[in-house]
């Protein structure tokens, strides 16, 4: 596979650098050229001087493949100009005329993809203990390495962190993804895991104030959690509408289908959770953790109950979160985390994942069944259900910023049976669509905002390809991902 060529000071190597004046890591400080509306969002932080590769106003992207996020066939030899962080042209190349002036990427044996949008995303990380600690500095630009420039957290343990590094996100103070916030998690109590940052609901009116408080505080959505019982979601779920926001849950007391009853917006972790199963399941209470794994186990995909089940969830448009990534890392034979991403833990807590990682290959769960209950993705998005993709980095660790996006859109492929054109539409396209951003991102098209993931190779044909992803751009900007991940090596479970 071919790779972008830098120079001794990680300058970005193209035949037309020297004419165009390129700008790259080594010489943005003074951002000659940039535009004032674009010099706002690119200020001269220390990440900019750091990380950024292109900040020229028009760039044009020449012999490229794309994979626009409609869920397509990609279209080979094409050019795509960006403007002012905006895609105002794209067609076959040497049939669109380039504009003047353009600054000119070689795409030839390139794939560009639209950003990522991704609806299950932390900015914390599982330290041990039950205890998750927050990672303010590395998340925001390691999920920006990984090609995310749109995101939600599921669910929040800091919520006044995550509001704030939305907004500094926003200034251009640091670099990261656009960010929908949720609130804290809406848990009932009878956690049977000690979390010490979760808040316990103490029923409806809690639920209600809850949601009304974060609201005002600047959440735009909510995530319902384990315990939580049919009155305290119900409210939740009421009391979010009222605001305008929706709400998402990890379910277990209360089942897929009675979630959708209550009129909840979307549930998370695709289909490797629901009590709906479960025999003899009692009302508002979690069944043992034994009880669904035989549930599930059991359960035949192709049965007029499943079916039925999918359609429900269809029929009151109840959109699902894949989240393959945190499912995979729990069973037996699959490869543990890439060395890239390992690099990044602190070592410590990348000692603490080795030693599981070890275990579960003897004592985790089976491939067979991780392997139907992905598949049921694909068979509710047949059916007509809208699926959306996110990472989940908690578990026991190893789901890490920057690289697992990657392998959720390879897991969508490899284990859940889309081709790749529907993967990316999952991971991109679908996610804004239901933040009510699919006008402005999510594909590759003309009048969109220039979020642009550059692949190395033809990932249609190969998607592991994915994997070499040497420049992100957002709103136009090109951020040079490797300057990123040498940045923040040891920095996940330390900040």
């Amino acid at each position: 596979m071919s790779s972008l060529k830098t120079d001794r000071r990680g300058c970005p190597v193209t035949p037309h650098r020297r004419s165009l004046g390129l700008l790259c890591a080594a010489s943005l400080s003074a951002f000659a050229g940039v535009p004032a509306a674009q010099a706002q969002a690119l200020k001269p932080t220390a990440d900019n001087k750091a990380f950024v590769s292109y900040a020229q106003p028009v760039i044009a992207f020449t012999h490229a493949t794309i994979v626009d996020g409609t869920g397509g066939k990609r279209r080979r030899d094409q050019t795509l100009v960006s403007d002012h962080g905006r895609i105002t042209a794209m067609g076959p190349t040497g049939k669109l005329r380039l504009p003047d002036g353009a600054t000119v990427i070689d795409a030839t044996g390139k794939t560009l993809l639209p950003g990522f949008v991704m609806l299950h995303q932390h900015m914390f990380y599982p330290v041990g203990e039950g205890a998750y600690s927050e990672m303010s500095y590395s998340f925001p630009r390691l999920y920006l390495a990984g090609g995310v420039t749109t995101m939600r957290t599921g669910g929040s343990m800091e919520p006044y962190s995550d509001l704030n590094i939305r907004d500094a996100i926003s200034r251009g103070d640091i670099v990261g993804p656009d960010m929908d916030v949720t609130g804290p998690y809406l848990n009932g109590a009878g956690l049977p895991i000690f979390v010490p940052a979760m808040h316990t609901l103490t029923g409806p009116d809690d639920a209600e104030r809850t949601v009304n408080y974060w609201s005002d505080e600047g959440a735009t959505s909510f995530k319902a959690y384990m315990n939580i019982t049919h009155a305290e979601l119900q409210t939740a779920i009421d009391t979010a509408h009222k605001r305008g926001h929706k709400v998402t849950g990890h379910l277990c007391s209360v089942t897929y289908q009675e979630a959708a009853d209550l009129g909840i917006d979307n549930i998370e972790h695709g289909f490797f959770l629901p009590t709906d199963f479960v025999k003899d399941k009692k009302p508002d209470t979690c069944p043992s953790t034994g009880d669904l794994r035989q549930s599930l186990a059991g359960l035949d995909v192709q049965s007029k109950e499943v079916k039925a089940f999918l359609k429900d969830l269809i029929d009151h448009h109840v959109a699902i979160t894949s989240t393959l990534p945190v499912f995979e890392s729990t069973v037996q034979g699959r490869p543990e985390a890439p060395s890239g991403a390992l690099d990044m833990l602190a070592p410590a807590v990348r000692e603490q994942y080795e030693a599981t990682w070890k275990k579960i290959q003897s004592h985790g769960e089976s491939v067979g069944n991780y392997k139907k209950l992905a598949g049921l993705e694909k068979q509710f998005v047949e059916a007509g259900g809208q699926l959306l993709a996110g990472t989940d980095p908690t578990g026991y660790g190893g789901v890490v910023p920057g690289f697992a996006e990657k392998r959720e859109v390879e897991l969508l492929v490899e284990d859940a049976g889309f081709n790749f054109p529907e993967a990316v539409k999952i991971a991109t396209y679908n996610g804004a669509q239901f933040l009510g951003r699919a006008d402005d991102v999510g594909s590759l098209a003309v009048g969109k905002r220039s979020d642009i993931l550059v692949i190395d190779g033809d990932a249609s044909r190969d998607p592991t390809a994915i994997e070499h992803m040497p420049l992100v751009f957002k709103n136009g900007i090109g951020y040079n991902t490797q300057a990123i991940f040498d940045a923040m090596k040891q920095d996940v479970g330390l900040h």
